[in-house]
């Protein structure tokens, strides 16, 4: 199952609204094939296992790490596939969340003859597609913060100006996060001072949804990002159709929201038109207006927070819109675990339990 596992982990970024799947068939004690779901509306991966194996999958023993198919969506039911290769044992890691699966195959499986076990490494299988998990479960993406900070807290100096806070190898990292990642959210404050592109410079590269969060369509209609292809969504207040219209007219989809008391848009409704679009993991840049108002509003998932060995003094910190009172109300990480990239660290934990 383990080795199932890291097959999964092969489908990073790539079969998003599908959940990661790796699958080894097992026959006489040896591996004799293996698979995992490389795309979105590509095969399966315990076709693709059965596919390897070719005659060998007869009496095999199936592990994969998460329950089999049994409707015929974008491709055919899986169990149909185990049930024809002649597949004696199946060995799942979890359930499918999934309403129209979660433990439907399995008992497909077992009226077709086949033995089934369920629960060898659940929580790893469940960890790897959290994001599925909350998705399915919670109807709402699955939230990362990232934010490269100094020492002593700041994202941005006085002025806004943040590159670079962190060396390369931390911002490769970063990219590796938008791998993973179905859309990345900024806030119009970011892309006025850094006009970044919000691209995936991992090979091989990936689009995902650009989302800006602009309560007053202050965009600049010449940005970088907007000359790049791919799906920009600017979430805003605003009510001026002219400003709209240009950005309509530049291929970008200008969504209104509503505003929270405090003046930012509310980020249920953003998170709940990202849903809607099956844009399952969600990735918060920045800037400090933006990682703040998610942490207050408790929208926060998973975060990654890279320190850099500098003290840069008053700045822009990325907690100052929090409002709590005192050490008792703090955010505090759970399952936390620690990285050093060349001199910068990274912190990684969890706010709260995803699934």
């Amino acid at each position: 199952m383990a080795e199932a596992l890291d097959l999964a982990k092969r489908g990073y970024g790539r079969v998003s609204p599908n959940p990661m799947v790796g699958a080894v068939l097992v026959k006489n004690g040896r591996v004799v094939g293996r698979g995992w779901h490389r795309r979105f509306g590509g095969p399966h991966a315990e076709v693709e296992a059965i596919a390897d194996a070719k005659r060998r999958a007869q009496s095999a023993t199936l592990y994969v790490t998460m329950e089999p198919c049994c409707f015929h969506g974008k491709t055919p039911a899986c169990t149909n596939a185990v049930q024809l290769a002649g597949i004696k044992r199946v060995v799942a890691a979890t359930l499918d969340p999934n309403p129209r699966v979660n433990g439907r195959g399995i008992r497909c499986l077992r009226d077709g003859g086949v033995e089934v076990a369920v629960g060898l490494m659940a929580a790893d299988a469940r960890r790897l597609n959290e994001a599925y998990f909350t998705s399915v479960r919670k109807r709402r993406p699955f939230v990362i913060l990232k934010v490269a900070a100094t020492l002593d807290g700041m994202v941005a100096d006085r002025k806004g100006r943040s590159k670079w806070i962190t060396g390369p190898r931390a911002r490769a990292f970063g990219q590796e996060l938008r791998l993973r990642a179905d859309a990345v959210v900024v806030g119009v404050k970011t892309v006025i001072a850094d006009n970044p592109l919000l691209t995936c410079r991992v090979r091989p590269p990936k689009q995902f949804a650009r989302v800006i969060l602009d309560s007053s369509l202050a965009i600049p209609p010449a940005c970088r990002l907007l000359r790049e292809p791919g799906s920009v969504l600017v979430f805003t207040s605003s009510s001026d159709a002219a400003r709209a219209e240009r950005l309509w007219a530049k291929g970008v989809e200008v969504l209104r929201v509503a505003r929270e008391g405090g003046g930012l848009l509310k980020w249920d409704a953003v998170l709940a038109e990202l849903h809607r679009r099956q844009l399952q993991t969600v990735l918060v840049e920045g800037g400090a207006t933006v990682a703040s108002s998610a942490l207050q509003a408790g929208i926060v998932d998973k975060v990654y927070v890279f320190h850099s060995p500098k003290i840069l003094g008053p700045g822009r910190s990325f907690s100052y819109g929090l409002s709590l009172r005192g050490l008792t109300q703090a955010i505090e990480l759970k399952r936390v675990e620690h990285r050093c990239f060349g001199p910068d660290s990274l912190t990684e934990g969890y706010v709260h339990r995803a699934y």
